[in-house]
């Protein structure tokens, strides 16, 4: 029998997780959603965690629940991008864009901190990373899925989240950068074999493909039970080959795609939802939660300047450059007003999850203090709260 104590200890923050996380949509549809729910589970985690009320603390338990949190939300993501778009002119486009942002924020960074290159890397990876999972719902809510804003959207932050995450795996490791590619190749080798073998197998044989469909919606659940697997197979994969994990639930979300998507679109859209119930339940918000606990919102209050700094950088760096391109250069978006362009720049400057994954990888080689890595993540959230709303009004109907 387990532990009745270690069971408490485990069991009490997670119990203040969940309350926090059950109220974050109330009071973010009290708010008419001006405030998004992710910026409620931040702020409600600032306040149960070690630095407010102490209510909650970062168990084991916690931090892997937290993992795998952060697993579901990359592989949302995954699911959300749009390869074929990657491929095109306006996926290229988006690419070479983020190159020149993060070329403006290395640069930023050294003017900032005059200190090793890793920060500088850190410092551009954070500016000019875009929240693509958590604008995912903000757009749907607004109705702009279906519309060429929406789409620059998704191939904006699919770029925004991909790139940012490989940069991290190269110049974040402790490999050389021959010895990182080396890696990476090694484990997109292994990630399609992980995907791909499964796959052929059910199409040689299709009673199996058959039987697995027709228990999909069973108590059986096999394609998400298999999801799920691919999930943590690829998470594990990461962590085996010292990459962060959101890389390998990133690719997972992409292969995934791909392979439901050629046996039956409607399926994979089906697949994705039950993911998505899986993970915003409980799972996702343990991680934003959890990420807010982090936070020394007091710490943050001091360094002020540095926080609006980083939000204004955040600006010029990521915001004002896909703005600038969008204007002079031919990008394939579709978008024909100044607002909407405005827009995309806004949308493509929100960023918070892989800023809360870069401080944190950075603050455990102590590359920078815990106090950097909370402004920063708070900037985040400041940039989720502020430059969504901005966009929308931006890129309203009529508006030149």
């Amino acid at each position: 029998m387990a532990d009745p104590h270690l069971l408490v200890d485990n069991l009490l923050p997670i119990w203040w997780i969940a309350l926090a996380a059950a109220l974050a949509p109330v009071l973010a549809i009290t708010s008419r959603r001006v405030i998004p729910d992710v910026v409620w589970l931040l702020g409600l985690g600032v306040l149960i965690g070690p630095h407010a009320l102490a209510l909650a603390e970062r168990t084991a338990a916690v931090d892997f629940l937290r993992e795998l949190g952060m697993g579901f939300l990359f592989l949302l993501a995954g699911f959300e991008i749009n390869t074929y778009d990657l491929r095109g002119v306006q996926g290229r486009r988006a690419a070479v864009t983020w190159m020149l942002c993060a070329g403006l924020g290395a640069a930023a960074g050294m003017m900032v901190f005059r200190s090793d290159w890793h920060v500088a890397v850190v410092f551009a990876i954070a500016s000019t990373s875009t929240a693509l999972g958590t604008l995912l719902p903000i757009l749907k809510d607004s109705g702009a899925m279906g519309t060429p804003l929406g789409r620059a959207v998704m191939v904006h932050g699919a770029v925004g989240e991909l790139l940012p995450i490989v940069a991290m795996s190269l110049l974040l490791s402790t490999r050389g950068t021959w010895q990182s590619s080396a890696v990476l190749l090694l484990f997109a080798v292994i990630a399609v074999g992980t995907v791909g073998v499964p796959a052929r197998i059910f199409r040689r044989i299709p009673l199996l493909s058959r039987a697995i469909g027709a228990a999909s919606n069973s108590t059986m659940q096999t394609t998400l039970r298999l999801t799920i697997w691919v999930l943590v197979s690829l998470m594990l994969l990461s962590a085996v080959l010292e990459l962060d994990v959101a890389l390998g639930a990133l690719c997972a979300g992409m292969l995934l795609k791909a392979a439901l998507t050629s046996a039956s679109p409607d399926h994979a859209a089906e697949v994705m939802h039950k993911v998505e119930i899986v993970g915003f339940s409980l799972l996702i918000p343990v991680f934003f939660v959890t990420s807010g606990m982090g936070i020394d919102f007091a710490a943050v209050l001091e360094q002020w300047p540095l926080l609006l700094g980083f939000v204004a950088v955040v600006v010029l760096v990521r915001g004002l450059p896909v703005v600038l391109r969008e204007r002079w250069c031919t990008t394939a978006s579709g978008l024909e007003t100044r607002g909407e362009q405005v827009g995309l720049g806004l949308y493509a400057a929100t960023g918070l999850p892989i800023i809360v994954a870069v401080t944190q990888i950075a603050a455990a080689s102590e590359l920078i203090s815990a106090t950097l890595a909370s402004t920063l993540v708070t900037g985040g959230a400041v940039t989720v709260l502020v430059f969504p709303y901005l966009a929308q009004r931006a890129a309203a109907p009529g508006r030149r």
